[in-house]
């Protein structure tokens, strides 16, 4: 198998058990899904639903079915826009930033777990090859810069 097959293989491997194991640490309060749009809010509230397209890459029905139900849920309100009532704001409540903050840990734990297996340095360059390969990391962050530039300067040692 070549390097390409064999990595999309176990990427995809790796993203089925990570959402399958979110999902039920989520759950019964909140789904992947809806924590998506909670993050979003998070960095940029309020947002309008048609904010939320590009970051979801689904249709606007969804989006509209997404955020009835998690309005229903309480943990976000729509309110109209008080000069042009036309636009609609999506905004989080408290329990949607509290459920957030929960899903950012969950998430956090479930990727944590899975790279409790390889040593810091490797979670280090881990990263940084990863930011690398989808192209949003021009020098990765500091620690996982350093732990690239180490594996690049064994590599010339050796002879790769």
């Amino acid at each position: 198998m070549d390097t390409a097959a064999e990595f999309v293989k176990i990427w995809m491997k790796l993203t089925k058990e990570w959402s399958a194991q979110l999902e039920e640490e989520l759950a019964p309060q909140l789904t992947a899904g809806q924590l998506e749009v909670l993050e979003l809010l998070l960095a940029k509230e309020p947002m309008k639903p048609s904010e939320l397209l590009p970051f979801l890459e689904t249709t606007p029905a969804a989006i509209t079915t997404l955020l009835d139900r998690m309005e229903r849920a309480g943990l976000v309100e729509r309110r109209r826009d008080e000069g042009d009532r036309r636009i609609v704001w999506i905004h989080m409540t408290a329990l949607g930033r509290s459920e957030v903050e929960r899903g950012l840990r969950v998430r956090a734990g479930v990727a944590g777990r899975s790279l409790e297996r390889i040593s810091a340095h490797n979670r280090q360059l881990l990263v940084y090859l990863i930011g690398k390969v989808a192209g949003t990391r021009e020098s990765g962050t500091p620690s996982a810069e350093k732990a690239g530039e180490k594996s690049q300067e064994a590599g010339k040692e050796k002879g790769a």
